[in-house]
């Protein structure tokens, strides 16, 4: 029997909907492949500023740190946008990739081949598209310091946010990718602006001698950014890890998941640093965020919120074969022609997001067999 622990954040939105399903999953799991599971959940984001007020409290920061594993819903909404920005509920997940040292935040962007006519790309360009992007995901733009908006002389304001990173930070999220690529086809694309900016520089000389010294197995391209989201629209199956910073993570990996047609499909993982014992912290979420204008319609799309699970088992629990069985049943689901609205086709059936949950269950059990 396998043993552990999960913290479950839903968050706003769509948030708790679609975790409703990946915890029926988790049920069944605990049922039939002999783990026992220990859940407990809590509030972060809009839902933790309406109780506590603020995004997310120390004491789920600690309960975080104690779990094997987060999984994460989302966060955000209208209802709290007066609050300033020092409030916002997205707090709640900067925060957390802080506090517990999340530096690598991986993305996948798969193409399953019956949502190959859901990209806006054509079938021929996307078909079999495997694709990992490894985002530095606590330094870069989004943290450097000084960072603010102040008043100048003249009574105009200025707003300052500053792009830093050292050789550590560059060799760590380095060392991730470069893993992941070993198990994959050996091959590793390192994207930056090294032509205007001198972190970008840093960023290519650092990739460039760790890949050098302790990866001479890999082959190793650097691409600059912006010819990278070219490539992603162009041709996106001629890369298949990406590493890259912050500010351009950001950015790349939601342009590659409309290369598969819906966020909502997409999950993500953001690992920390193992310890001793080699646990490392880790936050596993699906990156279509809060969806405000469905929530609370039963209407979203659970995939991705529970292929995030299949994400955990996988890198956090040690569980592959499980991760397998849920990415199978998933797969078979949209084979038999169930879509939710955001992958609706002609001649599918349109369901909700708790039927979706029931024919993910189904295929699952049909996995016992």
């Amino acid at each position: 029997m396998t043993e552990y622990r999960l913290l479950l954040l839903p968050g706003d939105g769509i948030g708790p909907e679609v975790m409703r399903e990946a915890r029926r999953v988790l049920a069944w799991l605990s049922r039939h492949r002999g783990h026992e599971c220990h859940l407990a959940e809590d509030l972060v984001g809009g839902a933790a500023i309406d109780v506590h007020g603020v995004p997310i409290t120390d004491a789920v920061i600690a309960a975080a740190r104690a779990a094997d594993a987060v999984l994460f819903g989302a966060v955000g909404g209208p209802q709290w946008r007066h609050l300033g920005f020092d409030r916002r509920p997205e707090i709640a997940i900067l925060r957390l990739r802080q506090d517990l040292g999340l530096f690598a935040n991986l993305r996948p962007a798969t193409v399953l081949d019956p949502l190959v006519d859901a990209s806006t790309l054509k079938p021929e360009v996307v078909r079999g598209l495997d694709l990992m992007i490894v985002r530095e995901s606590t330094g870069g733009i989004y943290f450097g310091e000084p960072r603010g908006i102040e008043t100048l002389p003249d009574g105009s304001k200025r707003g300052i946010n500053t792009e830093v990173y050292t050789t550590h930070e560059i060799e760590r999220v380095g060392r991730v990718a470069a893993d992941l690529a070993r198990l994959r086809s050996r091959r590793l694309a390192s994207v930056e602006k090294s032509n205007v900016m001198e972190s970008g520089l840093l960023w290519r000389e650092t990739i460039t001698s760790l890949i050098a010294r302790d990866y001479p197995d890999l082959t190793l391209e650097h691409v600059l950014a912006d010819n990278c989201a070219m490539q992603l629209v162009r041709n996106p199956r001629q890369f298949d890890v990406i590493v890259t910073s912050n500010l351009f993570g950001d950015l790349l990996s939601d342009l590659a998941s409309m290369c598969t047609g819906s966020l909502g499909m997409l999950p993500s993982a953001t690992l920390g640093a193992p310890d001793a014992q080699g646990r490392r912290p880790a936050l596993y979420e699906p990156i279509h965020g809060s969806a405000p204008d469905i929530a609370g319609k039963g209407i979203a799309n659970p995939m991705a919120q529970i292929l995030s699970l299949a994400m955990a088992l996988r890198y956090s629990l040690n569980l592959p074969e499980d991760a397998a069985l849920i990415e199978a049943a998933c797969t078979s689901v949209l084979a038999n022609g169930l879509r939710t609205a955001d992958i609706m086709a002609p001649g599918c059936a349109r369901i909700g997001t708790s039927v979706m949950g029931d024919a993910i269950l189904r295929e699952l059990d049909k996995s016992l067999a």
